[in-house]
């Protein structure tokens, strides 16, 4: 996606299936590496997702190849089972060409966030923000928010900035309560929730039950615009489903910023979940997998998009038979996805899906 100033890439590294965690580790890095030189692109933010072992793979590949084009701040590193593919689920990077190499936040001297200055905008990406001092996990939460903020005001933002969040919560069913409890009393308290109908200011989001390398019981990533003028839009309720605030969570349905190469729409985690807030088609796997690809297709067209604009996905299966039966489905789709193995906010929810996409992008035929 290209703007006069600017122009940023979606990369999308999966490996070929069964070649070896050691080979696919290799292929992705040394892939990202090749588009980065030739786009003289550099990261803006970046998700690897691996088994333990294989992230080791992964951070050794990656310093002999793109390391350079990615600075000082270290890729969100989640811990997943192996997938029918392999151990690398795959690597997810935001990147920028025709800028600058991005300045550098950093949090107790440690760089955690990226940050793109032009006339007007100011755009940045925090990632892996963790807070294991804290204690319980949603002392934890409450304590990453205090610190994601810390950044944002540096920039000379704050949480009214921020378009898209990301969630990873190691076990993530047995506190998803307070999770989202301590996300409302943040929200409150910054003024992003109000009394009244139509006061909410919530950004995108997924929250997702995967394990944060290094053992923290959850892990933020944020995307958000600094400027009077260019604040992204957020939409409560979107497509087939209503607000998520009506059934005790604090996140809209999906969000549209001017991001610096253009309108970018952010599709928050998005699950088989009906206008009532209820689960559907529980114990089909095949049902909700195809109630989420509508709900989410639906989320879409209100955000003046077609399933062929999305430009990044991930798909989160909570078992690797969910798995199969979502492989057999998303050929027809043909978007840039990574997939892997995660549970999911209910027990009863089999698959989520999260998507981005460029309303103004044109595929060649």
């Amino acid at each position: 996606m290209e703007s006069p100033s600017a122009a940023e890439l979606f990369i999308t590294a999966v490996p070929s299936p069964r070649a070896g965690a050691k080979g696919q580790a290799t292929e992705v890095c040394t892939g990202i590496a090749r588009v980065l030189e030739a786009q003289d692109a550099w990261v803006m933010q970046e998700r690897v997702f691996a088994s333990s072992n294989a992230l080791e793979l992964i951070c050794a590949a990656r310093s002999r190849t793109y390391a350079p084009r990615a600075g000082g701040v270290l890729p969100l590193r989640i811990e997943t089972d192996a997938t029918t593919a392999g151990e690398v689920g795959g690597i997810q990077i935001h990147a920028l060409c025709k800028m600058p190499q991005p300045e550098e936040l950093c949090l107790d001297e440690v760089p955690a966030g990226r940050i793109i200055r032009s006339k007007d905008c100011t755009f940045l990406t925090l990632s892996a923000i963790t807070s294991p001092e804290a204690g319980a996990c949603a002392a934890q939460a409450f304590r990453s928010f205090e610190k994601a903020e810390t950044l944002l005001k540096k920039a000379g933002g704050d949480f009214r900035s921020v378009a898209r969040t990301w969630w990873w919560l190691k076990d993530i069913c047995a506190w998803y309560g307070e999770f989202n409890q301590a996300r409302r009393e943040f929200f409150t308290q910054r003024g992003l929730l109000g009394a009244k109908a139509g006061q909410q200011r919530m950004p995108a989001s997924t929250g997702i039950g995967m394990r944060p390398l290094g053992g923290a019981s959850c892990a933020l990533d944020v995307v958000a615009l600094v400027s009077p003028t260019a604040r992204s839009r957020c939409f409560d309720g979107a497509g087939n489903q209503r607000s998520a605030y009506d059934y005790g969570s604090a996140f809209s349905r999906a969000a549209m910023a001017r991001t610096p190469g253009g309108e970018t729409v952010f599709v928050s985690g998005t699950a088989a979940i009906n206008a009532q807030g209820e689960t559907v088609h529980r114990g089909d796997a095949a049902a909700q997998i195809e109630n989420t690809l509508g709900n989410v297709c639906a989320v879409l067209r209100d955000m003046q998009c077609q399933p062929e604009q999305v430009v990044q996905a991930i798909a989160y299966c909570k078992t690797p038979e969910v798995e199969q039966v979502w492989r057999a489905k998303q050929g027809k789709w043909a978007w840039p996805v990574i997939t892997v193995l995660a549970d999911v906010c209910r027990d009863e929810l089999l698959f989520e899906l999260e998507a981005t996409a460029l309303p103004g992008l044109c595929r060649p035929a």
